[in-house]
């Protein structure tokens, strides 16, 4: 017997490039932060994710448009990877491109709804402690080594503010 899928989410179309130099008034994310901080403020988001994820309730989304906690957190986890590499990219390679990602298909095809939230947890507290030293390391005018995906670019201090917000923001969708 096939599984059913899950509700489509409506696929978020904003241009949330916008968060790198506006911030945010959704989240209250200010993108004037000491990116050298990004590490510590991905590790600050470890263990309020954990608490979500151990939620009895983790896999009931608030209404049919919106991911559940489970769904956030297993986004995030992934969102988290993808940075990574593309960090990793812009290291190796001043100027690189990277492939777009998306996310929404990424959601269904890997069935986040369906996944362990235990599991996601722990994985998510692996991609923080990597990507975290993997930020932690840039140093000096690696911050300005340039990337970009689908004509946008980035230089590698844009991409921790994009990436920081994703992550917050999400943390902020599960908990208010």
């Amino acid at each position: 017997m096939e599984m059913e899928q899950p509700q489509q989410i409506e696929p978020d179309t904003k241009d949330w490039t916008v968060v790198i130099s506006q911030g945010c008034t959704e989240c209250g994310f200010d993108p004037s932060y000491d990116v050298t901080t990004t590490g510590d403020r991905l590790r600050a988001t470890e263990a309020p994710w954990r608490e979500q994820l151990a939620r009895t309730d983790v896999r009931e989304r608030p209404d049919p448009a919106t991911w559940s906690p489970l769904e956030y957190g297993a986004h995030s986890r992934d969102v988290l990877r993808v940075m990574r590499g593309r960090l990793e990219l812009m290291l190796a390679e001043d100027g690189a491109t990277f492939e777009g990602w998306d996310q929404d298909e990424a959601a269904v095809k890997d069935r986040y709804d369906l996944q362990d939230p235990a599991r996601v947890a722990q994985e998510y507290a692996g991609e923080i402690d990597t990507t975290a030293r993997a930020f932690d390391a840039v140093e000096g005018e690696r911050w300005q080594h340039r990337g970009s995906r689908s004509g946008t670019a980035f230089t590698v201090e844009t991409l921790a503010i994009y990436m920081l917000h994703d992550i917050e923001h999400h943390l902020d969708d599960v908990t208010r």
